[in-house]
């Protein structure tokens, strides 16, 4: 069973956002990927605000298995003003009712899409993508935010520190593994489709790496496995040299960013989210273990090789930040201890 998420969390969330709930009032959100790492936050974020705001407003959650959801976050699933709709994103029956305001956060690349095989991937963001803006434009949705991925760029070249979101690039068309990615641009592209036939305003959010309350720490996420091993004082092994550089944005600053992009982005104009200070994964897994005060040790699984290009992955966000007022709230140290945190960690500065 999952905890709620902490006050200092959500009150930061709601500071963050002040000022943009008032559309919301007596209004109807329908969520899909609630039950994953960014609809958690979304889903328990809109409720913390609907209650301190007196919202009057109600979330219709779209989930495969509303008996694992209310296991994993009872406190939400008997909100009043939450609604589980049983179903699956490629052919969920829709709901009657309008639904102003829709935000699809399913298929993100961790958990069940990760393990699943590419065409599955591929069929899942596409027909879910599709599924999700019919349901939009049958229901009077005025504002759609779909959690696009800074994968849609492709590689990122060595000579690029930051990626804009004008940058060129893209995945290969002719490799499996770009079943994620191309999924993520074609889903964009879908978007700009819908918008122009219903009139529906569609923000793109990019989003690049993470961490917070509810990333498994058992998963394929390396922060996630570096806590996880931090916590338990073993040895964190870094797989490959450790040279390539990622950046991590905690959650909190997540939900906050997503749901500006939701109110104020303008139409069909894409936003990266994430943090722009790169940082590489040794020094990720060094950081994580002096952030916890932890005995773990750090192990490289191999040396670097000479002349290799950087491998990188970090976006630019002063579009966000220039357009939007955006910025990062929470630095990458208390973003590490606040997950320990949540999952039951204290550090030793921290235990009474």
């Amino acid at each position: 069973m999952g905890a709620a998420l902490s006050a200092a969390d959500l009150d930061l969330v709601l500071a963050g956002t002040k000022g943009l709930w008032d559309e919301v009032r007596g209004e109807h959100i329908f969520i899909t990927g609630g039950t994953g790492f960014f609809g958690c936050w979304m889903v328990e974020s809109f409720a913390w605000a609907n209650r301190s705001e007196e919202l009057g407003a109600r979330a219709t959650i779209l989930t495969r298995d509303p008996s694992a959801f209310a296991r994993k976050c009872p406190h939400l699933a008997s909100n009043p003003a939450i609604t589980l709709l049983s179903g699956d994103v490629r052919d969920f029956m829709f709901p009657d009712g309008r639904f102003k305001y829709v935000i699809h956060a399913a298929t993100d690349s961790g958990g069940r899409q990760a393990s699943a095989s590419s065409m599955e991937m591929l069929e899942t963001i596409l027909q879910g993508t599709e599924r999700v803006l019919k349901f939009a434009a049958s229901h009077e949705t005025r504002k759609l935010l779909l959690t696009s991925s800074g994968a849609v760029y492709g590689s990122q070249p060595a000579s690029i520190s930051h990626l804009r979101e004008d940058f060129a690039g893209a995945p290969n068309p002719l490799e499996p593994s770009s079943a994620y990615s191309e999924g993520k641009r074609v889903a964009e592209l879908m978007c700009a489709v819908y918008g122009a036939d219903s009139g529906i305003e569609c923000k793109i959010a990019r989003c690049f790496a993470f961490t917070g309350p509810h990333l498994p720490l058992n998963a394929h996420f390396a922060i996630g496995n570096f806590i996880r091993d931090a916590i338990r004082g073993d040895v964190i092994m870094v797989n490959g040299d450790g040279t390539p550089k990622r950046s991590y944005m905690y959650a909190a600053d997540l939900a906050i960013w997503l749901w500006s992009i939701l109110f104020r982005a303008p139409s069909l104009d894409a936003f990266n989210v994430g943090s722009d200070q790169s940082i590489s994964i040794l020094e990720l897994a060094q950081k994580v273990v002096s952030s916890l005060r932890s005995t773990a040790t750090v192990k490289v699984g191999q040396m670097p090789i000479a002349g290799e290009p950087m491998k990188q992955y970090v976006p630019s966000i002063e579009k966000a930040q220039q357009q939007l007022g955006l910025k990062l709230r929470v630095s990458l140290e208390e973003a590490i201890r606040r997950t320990a945190a949540w999952h039951g960690y204290a550090t030793p500065t921290q235990q009474a």
